[in-house]
This record gives structure tokens, sequence and C-alpha cells, in this order.
């Protein structure tokens, strides 16, 4: 679905990703764990063109997606959900839901989609009136997640979606990441969670000073280098 080759990218001419090599494959969830500063979210960001590429091709669906622009991209069919839980304070629940659909022109499909987003999500459906400054860590979390539904994506890229979460809403993150795959969205997700992120993978890549240092399935958290990484050798 998604096949990466020799990616370089970066920003104001500094390259920050080396030649980058990886593929996600239809119904899969792929994640990207690695030490900070490694270029993880560079990665997903040159994807949805938020970053500089210097070479490499990017094909999504056999099509060259390399140098379309960014809402070109939701177009063919991906989504993206940056890290932070970046929602539109001042405005309502259903407000940011409305503003998830803003390249459709369809006002029946995007009614449709907001009663699917409600089904999938009964806290938003309560809360849909509230303004989403006044949700929750990890309900501005889910409104993220399902404001990127909203185009009925094919693959979700999900930067850092645990981060600054309670044990509980991590939890509940990860439940719905694993729901939605199964409802047949690919998935990359960019970690910190390294073991729950490689847990509920297909597979995983280890992007380590801009290049992909390892590559395997669950088993790559036996590995000596990931626990020397996040396990302090355990």
């Amino acid at each position: 679905m998604l096949y990466i080759q020799n990616l370089k990218s970066g920003y104001n001419g500094n390259e920050v990703l080396h030649g980058v090599n990886l593929e996600v494959g239809a119904g899969e969830i792929v994640a990207i764990i690695g030490p900070n500063g490694g270029g993880k979210s560079t990665l997903i960001k040159s994807i949805f063109r938020l970053a500089n590429i210097y070479g490499g091709k990017i094909s999504f669906m056999d099509k060259d997606i390399t140098k379309i622009p960014t809402h070109e991209v939701i177009y063919e069919g991906i989504s993206y959900v940056p890290q932070g839980r970046q929602v539109f304070d001042e405005m309502s629940v259903h407000e940011n839901l409305e503003m998830g659909a803003y390249t459709m022109t369809n006002h029946a499909l995007i009614n449709t989609n907001i009663k699917e987003v409600y089904e999938k999500f009964p806290i938003l459906k309560e809360k849909q009136k509230d303004n989403a400054f006044t949700l929750s860590g990890g309900q501005q979390q889910i409104l993220s997640i399902a404001r990127a539904l909203m185009q009925n994506p094919k693959l979700l890229l999900l930067d850092e979606p645990s981060l600054g979460l309670s044990p509980k809403a991590t939890k509940d993150i990860f439940e719905i990441i694993k729901k939605l795959n199964k409802e047949g969205i690919s998935i990359m997700i960019v970690e910190q969670n390294a073991k729950q992120a490689v847990e509920i993978a297909d597979r995983t890549y280890v992007l380590e000073d801009g290049k992909i240092a390892l590559t395997g399935g669950k088993e790559i958290l036996k590995n000596e280098k990931i626990r020397d990484i996040y396990f302090g050798g355990r």
C-alpha cells in the first residue's frame, strides 16, 4: 500500500532522513520506534509533505505521491494525526469533526461520517456541544483520531498518540487503534511507548540517526539493542 524508497528529507536544507526504505501493506499496523531525534516525526511529515524531500520516492497504492501537495495526499486516502492532540480548542467537538471534512463537498456523506464517528466513540456524541478544551487529554486524542477518520482514510498516520496521556488513556487509545485496524484501516504509528506499539504492530522499524537500524516483528523486543534503549538492558 505505502512504499518508501531511499527517502532523504528534512527542513530548510538540513537532511534528517538519510535514505529510508520501508513499506506498509494493506491491513497492516506498522510501528516506527527509536530514540528522540532519530527522525520518526520527520518520516510521517515527509509522507504528508510537511517536510522537504531531497531524494527518494514515496508511492501509495502504486501511485507516486512524492511531490504532490498535502491536500492531494488527503484525497488519495491518507489521514494524519499529529502529536500533541492538536484540536481546535474554542470549537465544539462537533465543529472539530466538521473541520476534519473540510475538503469534502458531499454534505450527506459528511453527516453520515459524523454519525458513524459518534457510534464508534460515544463519549464524543455525549460531549458534541462542548468546546474541545474542556475534554480530558485522552478525550482530545480520541477527537483528533475521529477528526482524521472523517476523510474515510485507507491509511492513518499517527504521531505519538500516547504522548502525555495517563496509563488508562494510553490503553484506551491502543485499543482504538487495534479496532480501527480490524475495520480495514492500515496504520503507521510513531510511538515512544515501544512495548505497546510493537505488541500491536505487524512489523516494526527502528529509526536511529535518520536511518533504519532494525526491522522485525514482535520478536524485536527480545533484541539486545532494543532492551538497552528502552528497558535498561532488562
